[in-house]
């Protein structure tokens, strides 16, 4: 295995941990740095168990400071990048869509230009890997599923931030020849997820006896995936993946949002020892968010096809290991849950 340098933005939130904790583990070689800003969804505890490792490395600091990524690309001669650092929860990106676009899109900028700058056109052996999301694609109509050529239809302020940034790796690879994958993928769900997300929110307030706000009819369809997947899949693409390429990630694994929440009120029940039922007594239903989109739906046969990648864990599996995590890291969820969340989680859902 060569050496590699590589960044990792966002390292320290959901999704980005497990990338992190699975490269620092598995490429002992490696050297791992991690450069996150800190916001609310970024928690260094998501990484104890790998702090101490000698090829970690965490950069605290801000994508869209030019000055400190140069600086970090210098001092640790970076290699290859994985982004990951966005904002991303559309509720979020509805109140202030000003702030997406400026992390999302311009700090994406900010990246590249870094990248070709320091790099100065020899790109062999770089690469800059960026993580998007199958929201770019709008809503999926039944019966069909996202494929990488499926037409670039954001709904929300989040996604069309996602879609820009896209649009802008893409054309830095068109443009300036550098070599550039993207992938986007479908709903994750697992073990350090901010508890502002449908599954983490849920199982929190299951916990705490609270009323469980459910978007509409709760007709909402999405395509799940466990988020150690996730980070396999991103692993595949990074080393066995084609510049310029696109690739989808998903579970093939649908659910209806009432119909997930319903069965987490099951398992909650069974783990906490309640009468079954009793969690389902608290789903509440609030007036939908704008520009929700129906069903998202992966095809994710190109990236299997070419790596050979799969889920390793059925749905269920993945969410009963989602459930013990939570209730065995009580505290982690009390020190998320505390401060300015809370003032956010209020102004969201209380007054529906």
């Amino acid at each position: 295995m060569s050496r590699r340098s590589l960044l990792i933005t966002g390292g320290a939130g959901f999704i980005g941990s497990h990338v992190v904790r699975l490269f620092v583990n598995k490429y002992p070689d490696y050297t791992i740095v991690n450069l996150d800003k800190l916001t609310y969804a970024g928690n260094l505890e998501n990484l104890k168990d790998v702090d101490s490792k000698p090829n970690y490395h965490f950069e605290k600091g801000d994508i869209l400071d030019v000055e400190f990524l140069a600086s970090v690309f210098k001092k640790y001669s970076i290699d290859g990048v994985i982004h990951l650092a966005a904002e991303s929860h559309v509720d979020r990106s509805l109140h202030n869509p000003a702030e997406f676009a400026t992390t999302n899109i311009i700090g994406t900028l900010h990246l590249l230009n870094v990248a070709q700058t320091i790099w100065n056109n020899d790109f062999q052996g770089k690469l800059f890997y960026h993580i998007s999301t199958d929201e770019v694609y709008g809503s999926a109509e039944n019966g069909s599923f996202f494929t990488e050529e499926t037409h670039i239809d954001p709904m929300s302020p989040y996604s069309a931030s996602k879609a820009g940034s896209d649009h802008f790796v893409k054309a830095f690879g068109n443009s300036y020849k550098l070599p550039v994958r993207i992938s986007r993928c479908s709903n994750n769900y697992g073990p350090y997820h901010f508890p502002e997300k449908l599954i983490p929110l849920m199982i929190n307030n299951i916990i705490n006896n609270k009323p469980l706000p459910v978007y509409g009819k709760g007709e909402n369809i999405r395509d799940w995936l466990f988020v150690v997947d996730h980070a396999r899949a991103i692993d595949e693409i990074f080393h066995k993946g084609k510049d310029g390429e696109v690739y989808n990630i998903g579970g093939n694994n649908e659910w209806k949002n009432i119909d997930l929440v319903k069965f987490l009120c099951y398992l909650m029940d069974k783990k906490l020892g309640r009468e079954e039922g009793t969690s389902a007594n608290l789903i509440t239903y609030v007036k939908d968010r704008p520009g929700h989109d129906l069903r998202y739906a992966i095809d994710a046969s190109k990236l299997i096809a070419e790596t050979g990648w799969r889920p390793s864990v059925t749905f269920e599996e993945g969410l009963e290991k989602t459930v013990d995590w939570y209730l065995a890291n009580r505290q982690w969820l009390n020190n998320v849950t505390s401060g300015e969340y809370m003032k956010y989680y209020t102004g969201m859902y209380q007054n529906r």
